[in-house]
C-alpha cells in the first residue's frame, strides 16, 4: 500500500459517513507494514480501555515505538486529550500521535516533527502528495532503535517513574473494569490476596500504586545486582531478586512467567519490556556508586527510592516521610542520643543498656514534667 492508496481508502470510509476511529485502524496498520517490512505493527484495540497506545511497533519482539490514533479530523490539541497525551509523552520515548492524516512525532516527550499527508475539505479527504516522501522518511526513522546510555540517577528515576505511573494507571483501570463487569482476572486475584494478607481496606488505586512501584523498583534492584550488563530481561530480573524477599520474588515470577500471555499480561507486558530497555541502557551499579558518594550513604540503593518517589509522586513521598539522611548526620544523632541516655537518664551503657523499662519510665516522667511547665 502506498500513502496515496491509503488516503484514497481513508477518503472512502470518511465519505460513507458511518466510520469511527476504529474503522481506519487496519488501513494505517497496512500502510505502516508496507513502509516497515522488518517491523511488526500490532494493533491492539483491547488495550484502549486500559490506557495503552493503539499500536506497538516492535522488532524481534522488542518495542521500538508507539502510536496513539484519534478519529479523522479530531483536533489533536484539544484539552480533552491532553491528560492522556501527556501521560504517554512522559512514559514513551518514541511516540506518534495522529488523526490518521496529521502525524506528530515525539522523542523523549518533545515534538520533533510533524507531517500532514491529507486534509479534509468540503466533506472529502484530499491527499498531500508533496509530503509523502517526507512522511516515509519520518516513519522509517521512527522505527530505528537507538540505545542511549543513561548515566544520570535523576534521569533514571524520571524514566522509571514515568513507566510506573503508566503501569499504575493500567492496573487501576483494569481492576475497575473487573468490578464493573463482575469478572475475576489474574490482577483481581492478586489484589484480593494482597487485601486478605496485608492491607484489608486497600483500594484499587492504592493497590495499583504499590504494584507498579514494586515492579519498577524491583527491576531496578535486580539490575543493580546483575553481573552481566550486556543482557537483561524480566526473567533474569526474577532470578536476581534476593531470596530474603519472598513477596517480591513471587510477584516477579508472575511478571516473568506465562501469565503475561493472557489478557492481564498483555496489558502490562509492553510497559515491563519498556523498563527492560531502560535498564539495558543503564549501568545501575556504576550510577549508584556515584550516587552513594554524592549522598554519603553506605546503601545508596535504599536511599535512591527517595529520588524515584520524588519523580513518581512528590505528594506521596511527603505523606510517607521518605527523606534520606546523610550517614554523618545519622551517626551524630546516634552519638547524641547515646550521650543523653548516659548523662540524663543515668544509663552507663547508653543505647546498649538493656534497662528498657527504666528508659521508658524516665522518658514518660520527663514528658509529664514538660507538660506541667507548659
Amino acid at each position: 500500500m502506498t500513502p496515496n492508496d491509503y488516503i484514497n481508502i481513508v477518503n472512502q470510509r470518511y465519505q460513507a459517513g458511518n466510520a469511527t476511529e476504529h474503522s481506519y485502524r487496519g488501513d494505517l496498520q497496512q500502510l505502516l507494514q508496507t513502509l516497515l517490512p522488518d517491523v511488526d505493527v500490532t494493533n491492539e484495540p483491547k488495550r484502549i480501555d486500559c490506557g495503552a497506545p493503539d499500536y506497538i511497533l516492535s522488532r524481534k519482539e522488542i518495542p521500538v515505538g508507539y502510536i496513539e490514533a484519534k478519529d479523522v479530523g479530531v483536533e489533536l490539541g484539544a484539552k480533552i486529550h491532553q491528560a492522556q497525551f501527556n501521560r504517554y509523552k512522559a512514559a514513551l520515548g518514541n511516540l506518534i500521535i495522529t488523526d490518521y492524516l496529521q502525524f506528530h512525532f515525539y522523542k523523549q516527550g518533545q515534538l520533533v516533527a510533524s507531517c500532514n499527508i491529507g486534509e479534509i475539505s468540503n466533506g472529502k479527504v484530499f491527499a498531500n502528495p508533496q509530503n509523502f516522501d517526507a512522511f516515509t522518511n519520518l516513519i522509517q526513522n521512527f522505527a530505528i532503535q537507538i540505545t542511549q546510555s543513561i548515566k544520570s540517577p535523576v534521569k533514571l528515576a524520571q524514566m522509571m517513574a514515568a513507566k510506573a505511573k503508566l503501569m499504575a494507571d493500567v492496573i487501576h483501570k483494569a481492576l475497575d473494569e473487573d468490578d464493573a463487569n463482575n469478572t475475576q482476572s489474574e490482577l483481581k486475584n492478586q489484589y484480593e490476596a494482597f487485601k486478605t494478607v496485608l492491607i484489608h481496606d486497600i483500594s484499587n488505586a492504592a493497590f495499583a500504586d504499590i504494584y507498579a512501584q514494586t515492579i519498577a523498583y524491583g527491576m531496578f534492584a535486580a539490575r543493580y545486582h546483575d553481573p552481566t550488563l550486556q543482557n537483561f530481561s524480566r526473567e533474569e530480573a526474577a532470578r536476581l531478586i534476593p531470596q530474603s524477599n519472598p513477596f517480591l520474588r513471587q510477584l516477579f515470577r508472575t511478571v516473568a512467567g506465562y501469565n503475561l500471555d493472557d489478557t492481564d499480561g498483555k496489558r502490562l507486558l509492553w510497559i515491563v519490556e519498556e523498563l527492560v530497555q531502560i535498564f539495558l541502557a543503564t549501568d545501575v551499579a556504576s550510577i549508584m556508586q556515584n550516587f552513594g558518594r554524592a549522598t554519603r550513604q553506605q546503601d545508596p540503593v535504599v536511599h535512591f527510592y527517595e529520588t524515584f518517589l520524588a519523580e513518581y509522586d512528590p505528594k506521596l513521598r511527603k505523606a510517607r516521610g521518605v527523606w534520606y539522611t546523610p550517614e554523618p548526620v545519622v551517626n551524630f544523632i546516634v552519638r547524641a542520643v547515646d550521650d543523653i541516655l548516659k548523662i540524663k537518664f543515668n544509663l552507663p551503657q547508653g543505647l546498649g543498656d538493656t534497662s528498657k523499662t527504666t528508659v521508658k519510665v524516665e522518658v514518660q516522667g520527663a514528658g509529664k514534667k514538660a507538660k506541667q511547665k507548659h
